[in-house]
């Protein structure tokens, strides 16, 4: 990375995107930065930030102008500490550039360790771990990075048609603008991940494990402009967080595609920031290995996209492209070996959230800032022949407590339309709930006999009311 991208990335928010003021501080600068080992004796010579700014002539009989120059003089030493902060992190990295055909070559043999993708610690194996572990390292410590509220309206929308076949070359122009760098300062250095950018005004998907025990966040773009960020929701069970750029307009937004659709053997690329900021901006290819995965996480099991694409520490939060350009998961995991003498290197086992299904996990924290469930119809449904050469969907059953049994819907009626939207087959009815949020409408037109009616439908959590 040159100096001059190393410029862009200092370059503070203007006045009006700025964001509130952090905690300070702790006086001691921090020793590790990215896995790395930094002597504190290169921050010894750090020069101290001078700020300026032009004070107007006082005016003892306007105070409201007084109070005005206050708050301009602190707006501008926040941005001086936002801007002395970042440069710091990038003198680390890029003394680490000195030393990282070694460390480089380490990091490439780490005895197989397991991890979740978290750049900032590293685990140790312990007695008991095999070949097909999955080691839970979530942070779990306290986030207080500031908070956004978040816009109804918006929606994670997933596009359900594919495009044609691109190449590798026409992928990685396509989507690689739409993924940033993700910085989150904790208390004991900082956490490198990746993000994709969501809307054109600023929304931004990552993993909760990114950004979990951050105090601040911001988001670098593929050109190198770095940009603050503040934290709208996240769930650390389902590993997912949304962040929004402040006052963002005409981002590259990436195209979102269905992951049910996905078949075994199909191509499967990932772009990230592997090993840190320094590899942003790396792809890989490989193939879909496995759809609907189950994998043990924690306490918990998590239905993963399975892929050989390589993902390595920073590739979290970043995403999984099909063949189309199309983001069909979240970049999550990567499996390893125990670190045990003797045992089989582990290679090509990554892992990633399906964008389908956790499309009501982004949406219900953009909407609430947290995860209240699956929005949930309440029936089971088939499909069958139509009598005409094509397909329908019937109601199989239907759930007490839920809002088809509260609308009236009965067995072995025929969903003819959701929200106006016509239902052939069991995957369009799943289309429709995908854009609502719990306690949305969806209105369903059924086929009863000979009768066609159209009913409201409230949309509990699969939780429970």
């Amino acid at each position: 990375m040159t100096e001059e991208n190393n410029k862009d990335l200092w370059r503070p928010l203007p006045e009006e995107a700025a964001v509130p003021d952090e905690e300070p501080a702790s006086e001691e600068e921090p020793r590790e930065i990215v896995s790395w080992y930094l002597p504190p004796e290169i921050f010894e010579d750090e020069p101290e930030e001078i700020v300026s700014w032009y004070m107007p002539p006082e005016d003892d009989d306007d105070p409201e102008e007084e109070q005005e120059d206050r708050d301009r003089q602190e707006r501008q030493r926040a941005a001086a500490r936002r801007k002395k902060r970042r440069r710091i992190l990038w003198c680390a990295l890029a003394a680490c550039l000195l030393i990282v055909a070694g460390a480089v070559t380490a990091l490439l043999w780490p005895k197989n360790t397991p991890t979740h993708g978290r750049d900032s610690g590293e685990l140790k194996p312990e007695e008991g771990d095999s070949a097909s572990s999955i080691v839970d390292v979530i942070d779990h410590s306290k986030t207080t990075i500031p908070r956004f509220r978040g816009k109804d309206a918006v929606r994670l929308e997933i596009n359900s048609q594919r495009g044609p076949e691109l190449s590798a070359i026409e992928i990685y122009q396509k989507v690689n603008p739409s993924v940033v760098t993700v910085v989150a300062e904790t208390a004991d250095g900082s956490s490198i991940g990746t993000g994709v950018i969501m809307t054109p005004d600023g929304y931004i998907i990552t993993n909760a494990h990114v950004i979990s025990g951050g105090r601040g966040c911001w988001v670098a773009l593929d050109t190198g402009v770095s940009m603050d960020a503040m934290l709208v929701g996240f769930d650390e069970d389902e590993d997912l967080a949304v962040l929004k750029v402040l006052d963002a307009r005409n981002l590259p937004a990436a195209e979102f595609g269905d992951s049910e659709n996905l078949q075994v053997g199909e191509r499967a690329y990932a772009i990230g920031n592997p090993l840190g900021i320094e590899l942003r901006g790396t792809l890989t290819d490989g193939i879909i290995s496995a759809v609907n995965r189950q994998v043990e996480v924690g306490d918990g099991q998590m239905t993963m996209i399975q892929t050989t694409a390589a993902l390595n520490n920073g590739n979290s939060g970043g995403p999984l492209i099909n063949s189309s350009g199309q983001i069909i998961g979240i970049n999550t995991l990567k499996m390893g070996g125990s670190g045990w003498k003797g045992e089989a290197t582990v290679e090509g086992l990554g892992f990633a959230l399906p964008i389908s299904s956790v499309c009501f996990v982004v949406n219900d924290l953009i909407a609430t800032g947290r995860f209240q469930g699956v929005p949930t119809i309440g029936v089971t449904v088939i499909t069958i022949q139509d009598g005409q050469g094509g397909t329908q969907v019937q109601v199989y059953s239907v759930e007490e407590d839920y809002g088809a049994a509260d609308a009236g819907v009965q067995e072995g009626d025929i969903i003819l339309l959701a929200d106006g939207q016509p239902i052939t087959q069991t995957t369009d009815l799943l289309a429709v709930r995908r854009s609502h949020v719990i306690g949305d409408t969806i209105v369903l037109t059924l086929l009863r006999g000979e009768e066609t009616i159209q009913v409201p439908v409230v949309l509990y959590s699969n939780k429970g009311r």
